[in-house]
């Protein structure tokens, strides 16, 4: 793929509960990175959606009296909601009941059947029907799936087996060539060790559901949801000969949680070598959150809801929150309390002091016009370029509250220039009027590398702040924006409420 184009994708979603704060969490983190990426100049493509078929979305249809694709309606409708709310900026939305997905999923099963890595066999064992997932019994706890800790179901039917052993040298081999296809490392170490010992032939079809995309050579059997969801990633695309699956595949990064690990980084793999297709670049798998220091689960009640939190304390909050309190990657805890630190001391007392400061001396001493001095040769100039050159390492290794600390070591140094130039004082000798207004330039100019920096993760706060300094709301680029210079000639600062105000813990 060149260099130009940049391809991430969400896991699709299953639709047989509501939106959670993992859905929001992984649909954040891609649009940061789609975001950022289309700022560097790259031509991206951003894909989310929803997995609907499967044995769960018909059982809980069934319980609400509904019919599966009745159920599946109304839960993409909250999705792209939750979505349009959390401002996610995705370029297309997949469902795998879509005409579109389906023919695709025939097309890839038509051609494993006819390159031989399907065989007819039968399937004796356990099965967790709520993760859709066959569980050996040493992976059983008390009887139980270990995932969701349900009972699990002893399941006996006709399958065909995709002939996943035949591929276990070639995927090793390729994870030795490419450390970066897995991560973060820890992920990494997981998947290597179990493909070194060995990979089993895994059941695709099933034959006792009908909620399912139908095989084309066998009518009797239905494509398993997890294999039918994981095609998404091309179907949407228009494999085959798809323009956008010519251009864009294969992805640079599938984002996902790490209980789905597997699926992503060995069985789609396999796949695609049985395809003879190119694998993706990296599959990075995310952490877990815990609710104050529990576990979450519908038992208890204690799922973090998008939308109540978002009512509470606004979307941007919200995204920022997620990715600043722990290194994506590792497991994390939410709570509203440390949500209400961030806001009040990282959003508030560091960002919004620096913008507000900023602003009232240019409308004090300046009649609200910001200078036109060249102040690149400055040391908060050369500070700038040194961790914008940083913030772009750690994005590019999808390290995001290390990139966020990179963009607070910049605002902090803004508030630091402020106390160390003591415009105030600047301000009272005229003989300082040049200095006065170097001072102030820099800070305008701080605060625009801050806020191209900081806008794909809080986009609509800091079109305000972009706003507030006079500037097009939506940045244009790096190369345009994010460079330690002058404001244009004439450039007009418009105050307004505090973009972060205080929250009463």
């Amino acid at each position: 793929m060149p260099d130009g184009t940049f391809y991430v994708t969400t896991p699709i979603y299953y639709v047989n509960d509501i939106p959670h704060i993992g859905h929001s969490y992984t649909s954040i983190a891609c649009d940061v990175l789609a975001r950022y990426h289309r700022l560097c100049g790259r031509d991206v493509h951003f894909l989310t959606g929803t997995d609907e078929h499967g044995i769960k979305v018909q059982r809980a249809a069934e319980a609400n009296n509904e019919t599966p694709i009745q159920l599946a309606n109304r839960v993409v409708e909250r999705s792209k909601s939750l979505w349009q709310r959390l401002n996610i900026s995705n370029d297309d939305f997949i469902r795998t009941t879509q005409q579109r997905h389906e023919k695709v999923v025939q097309l890839v099963f038509q051609k494993l059947h006819d390159v031989g890595a399907l065989v007819l066999g039968d399937y004796s064992g356990w099965y967790c029907a709520s993760c859709e997932n066959f569980l050996t019994e040493d992976e059983l706890a008390d009887g139980n799936c270990p995932d969701c800790g349900k009972k699990a179901e002893w399941a006996s039917e006709p399958t065909y087996f995709f002939k996943m052993s035949e591929y276990g040298g070639r995927l090793l081999a390729h994870l030795d060539q490419h450390p970066e296809f897995v991560r973060p490392q820890v992920r990494f170490n997981e998947v290597y060790s179990r493909v070194k010992e060995g990979l089993r032939d895994v059941s695709v079809t099933r034959s006792s559901l009908k909620w399912g995309v139908p095989l084309p050579f066998d009518t009797g059997h239905v494509v398993y949801v997890w294999i039918d969801a994981l095609v998404n990633y091309i179907s949407a695309l228009g494999y085959p000969d798809g323009e956008l699956y010519e251009k864009f595949w294969p992805a640079d990064v599938h984002i996902i949680g790490k209980d789905i690990i597997w699926f992503h980084a060995v069985i789609w793999p396999c796949i695609l070598m049985a395809l003879d297709l190119p694998l993706p670049k990296t599959v990075f798998a995310h952490g877990w959150w815990t609710n104050t220091g529990e576990k979450m689960s519908k038992s208890k009640g204690n799922f973090v809801d998008p939308v109540a939190m978002t009512d509470r304390y606004g979307a941007d909050a919200y995204r920022y929150f997620l990715l600043r309190e722990m290194p994506f990657g590792q497991d994390g805890d939410f709570s509203e309390t440390a949500l209400v630190g961030r806001i009040n001391n990282d959003l508030g007392n560091d960002l919004g002091n620096l913008l507000h400061r900023t602003l009232t001396m240019i409308e004090k001493y300046c009649d609200g016009v910001v200078p036109h001095i060249d102040v690149g040769a400055l040391d908060l100039g050369q500070r700038s370029q040194e961790l914008l050159d940083v913030y772009h390492s750690r994005m590019r290794d999808v390290e995001f509250s290390r990139a966020l600390e990179a963009i607070w070591e910049l605002i902090r140094s803004g508030n630091q220039w402020v106390e160390k130039s003591k415009p105030w004082k600047l301000a009272k000798v005229p003989e300082k009027e040049a200095d006065l207004g170097a001072v102030l330039c820099a800070l305008a100019a701080t605060l625009r590398v801050a806020s191209v920096m900081l806008w794909p993760f809080m986009p609509k706060k800091t079109e305000k702040l972009r706003e507030q300094l006079g500037l097009c709301g939506e940045p244009d680029s790096f190369d345009s924006d994010g460079v330690f210079t002058n404001l244009q000639p004439g450039t007009r600062v418009a105050k307004g409420e505090p973009l972060f105000p205080r929250i009463q813990e």
